[in-house]
C-alpha cells in the first residue's frame, strides 16, 4: 500500500492526500510537479526512475489507512 507522504522530498511543498502535483517514482519518492519538471528533468534523482501522478486515496478509506506523516525532506544538489 502506498505511505501517500506529506510532502516534496526536495523542497518539502505539503502535498496531502488530495494533492494533485504529486508525483512518486516506482520507489515512491514523492515530489511535486515544480521540482520534478523545472529541477529533476521527470528523472528521480534517488534512482533514476520515472514518475507517475500520485492517487487520491478515496475518502472512505483514509481512517483506516491514513496517509503517512513522516516527512522525507533530502534536497538534492542541483548542478
Amino acid at each position: 500500500m502506498l505511505e501517500i507522504r506529506p510532502n516534496c522530498e526536495h523542497c518539502n511543498k505539503d502535498l496531502p492526500n488530495d494533492s494533485t502535483e504529486a508525483l512518486i517514482c516506482t520507489f515512491e519518492c514523492t515530489f511535486c510537479v515544480d521540482c520534478v519538471t523545472d529541477i529533476f528533468n521527470q528523472i528521480c534523482p534517488n534512482c533514476g526512475g520515472g514518475f507517475e501522478k500520485r492517487p487520491i486515496r478515496p475518502l472512505n478509506l483514509l481512517e483506516k489507512h491514513p496517509p503517512s506523516v513522516v516527512r522525507v525532506f533530502k534536497p538534492k544538489k542541483v548542478n
